[in-house]
């Protein structure tokens, strides 16, 4: 055992309340294999390089995916774990592939692009060369002007946001004095802030326009679409292009590119100086099968009482497109997965069940937990529960990137807080330091979360993650941290442990009220 860790557990032990010394005393010697496991024999970057390089991009309801589901569903059997499967969730739509991506500037000089076909888009039929029309719209009334002229053409909006030099780090870690704010309470543990009305009727109206301009250009013949929401050097944010309903209409061939080459075209023909570009795109929708899929698998609990109980743990599986989905969520699942791993590898023997589950369909609105909960949990719409709910223990998720965890939310469940900060003491010297009793939205634990049940996030350096990878074309293996995962992968195995031998499940919040219904 290391001196900093005798350290660090003879603190944690000497700040325990009496009736937690009594109840449930952390056990030096598990938590130390389990660290010895997970830093000297990680195989952390192993699943990382499965999930991301061999599998590669895994969208929702694609053939990537439907290869990473059955690849770890296989790999955890390996390991041991029991009862895996790969469950449907529910009906997601068609799936969509990429087979071939091309393009480039080809007047007035040729110059290859960066860009990638938009999710659910269909394809070019073949390489096309054409003309690039730049379109100016703020209202609908604005297309006018448009008709007739675009036939054969290529259409992009004007780009107007300069593209400014960036003078700070992409990458950062939290500071000790950030760690200490996000630590001290909070009245309200409300996440984002709620949208204006203002703000949403803009929302609306932006939606509108794009709907009602992407029509038009359909009708009046152009070939293709080039778009692009933000980033810089190279780097370009992904998203669907179209609808992935089974009924969803037709759109056309659009492009989601880097903000340099768009922004060259606009002002090239901003200055009336003509612009061709040659481009191919050949994507393939998936209808055979539309339902959505999670991976499950289990180590069985040990305990007669106790060992029907559930404590659960989770990242989502499936990724864009433009890149692996490495950071988002490659590194999530392939610590949740090195978690279960060393909890087998050590042999260890819980008295609640541990489940595992990879999650799809979350990019897309959390489809894919949301629809477990819902098939065995209870409806968040009107919190009628089913029996399952009673047993589940404690939910915990991963799905902020590659950085290492430095602390953990309570959601608002301030009852867990000495808990935590007591499984987070032996882990002091690795940097996990932080209970708050903020909540942190966006990803899976929320569909637990929603229902009452304690379900957490964990705080992670954000490295990379929102300037340069999430969602982006450069979100790859190369940006993965692999002492940061290693270090991820036993904080979780030590925390899913400690939550399913401790003699009761974890303490809940009160159940939310019902929403009423719009």
């Amino acid at each position: 055992m290391n001196k900093a860790f005798k350290l660090a557990l003879g603190a944690a032990f000497l700040a325990m309340p009496a009736f937690a010394q009594q109840v449930e005393p952390l056990d030096a010697a598990v938590v130390e294999k389990i660290r010895q496991e997970g830093l000297k024999n990680s195989q952390v970057m192993d699943i990382a390089f499965y999930l991301t390089d061999v599998n590669g991009p895994r969208l929702s309801g694609s053939t990537g995916l439907a290869k990473a589901n059955q690849w770890t569903k296989d790999k955890l059997t390996s390991w041991g774990l029991k009862n895996a499967v790969i469950e449907p969730w529910g009906t997601f739509g068609k799936g969509w592939d990429v087979e071939k991506s091309y393009l480039a500037l080809t007047k007035p000089y040729y110059q290859p692009m960066i860009g990638s076909p938009k999710a659910w888009t269909p394809g070019t039929n073949g390489p096309v060369k054409a003309q690039v029309m730049l379109v100016k719209a703020s209202k609908e009334e604005d297309l006018a002007q448009y008709a007739g002229k675009l036939k054969g053409k290529v259409v992009m909006m004007e780009v107007t946001n300069p593209i400014k030099t960036t003078f700070s780090p992409d990458a950062n870690r939290y500071t000790d004095e950030q760690l200490q704010k996000m630590a001290e309470p909070v009245q309200s543990t409300a996440g984002r802030t709620p949208m204006t009305d203002a703000q949403r009727a803009t929302m609306q109206a932006r939606r509108a326009l794009m709907a009602k301009m992407s029509e038009m250009f359909l009708q009046e013949g152009a070939v293709a679409m080039f778009s692009g929401r933000s980033g810089s050097h190279g780097t370009y944010f992904t998203s669907n292009g179209a609808s992935y309903a089974s009924d969803a209409k037709p759109v056309l061939p659009e492009f989601e590119m880097a903000q340099e080459d768009l922004a060259r075209m606009s002002r090239l023909l901003a200055a009336g100086i003509p612009v061709e570009v040659e481009l191919e795109s050949k994507t393939r929708f998936l209808t055979d099968d539309p339902q959505g899929y999670n991976v499950i698998a289990e180590i069985p609990g040990t305990d007669k009482k106790l060992k029907s109980e559930v404590v659960m743990l989770g990242g989502h599986i499936d990724s864009w497109h433009a890149a692996t989905g490495a950071t988002d969520n490659a590194a999530g699942v392939a610590v949740m997965m090195e978690a279960v791993r060393i909890i087998k590898a050590l042999n260890l023997q819980p008295k609640r069940t541990i489940r595992i589950a990879l999650w799809g369909g979350e990019e897309q609105g959390l489809h894919g937990s949301r629809g477990y909960a819902k098939k065995h949990l209870g409806d968040p719409a009107t919190m009628k529960l089913l029996p399952e709910h009673t047993k589940i223990a404690a939910y915990y998720n991963l799905d902020n990137g590659s950085g290492k965890i430095r602390g953990i939310y309570t959601q608002g469940n301030e009852a867990v807080a000495p808990l935590f900060k007591e499984w987070l003491k032996p882990f002091n010297d690795l940097g996990a330091t932080t209970v708050t009793n903020r909540n942190t939205g966006g990803t899976d634990h929320l569909s637990f979360d929603g229902l009452g049940l304690p379900g957490f996030q964990f705080i992670q350096d954000e490295l990379e993650y929102n300037t340069r990878t999430h969602h982006t074309n450069m979100d790859t293996y190369d940006r993965l941290q692999a002492d940061d995962l290693k270090q991820a992968s036993v904080i979780v195995a030590s925390f899913v442990y400690q939550s399913a031998i401790r003699k009761d499940k974890l303490p809940r919040k009160a159940l939310p009220a019902v929403k009423p219904q719009s």
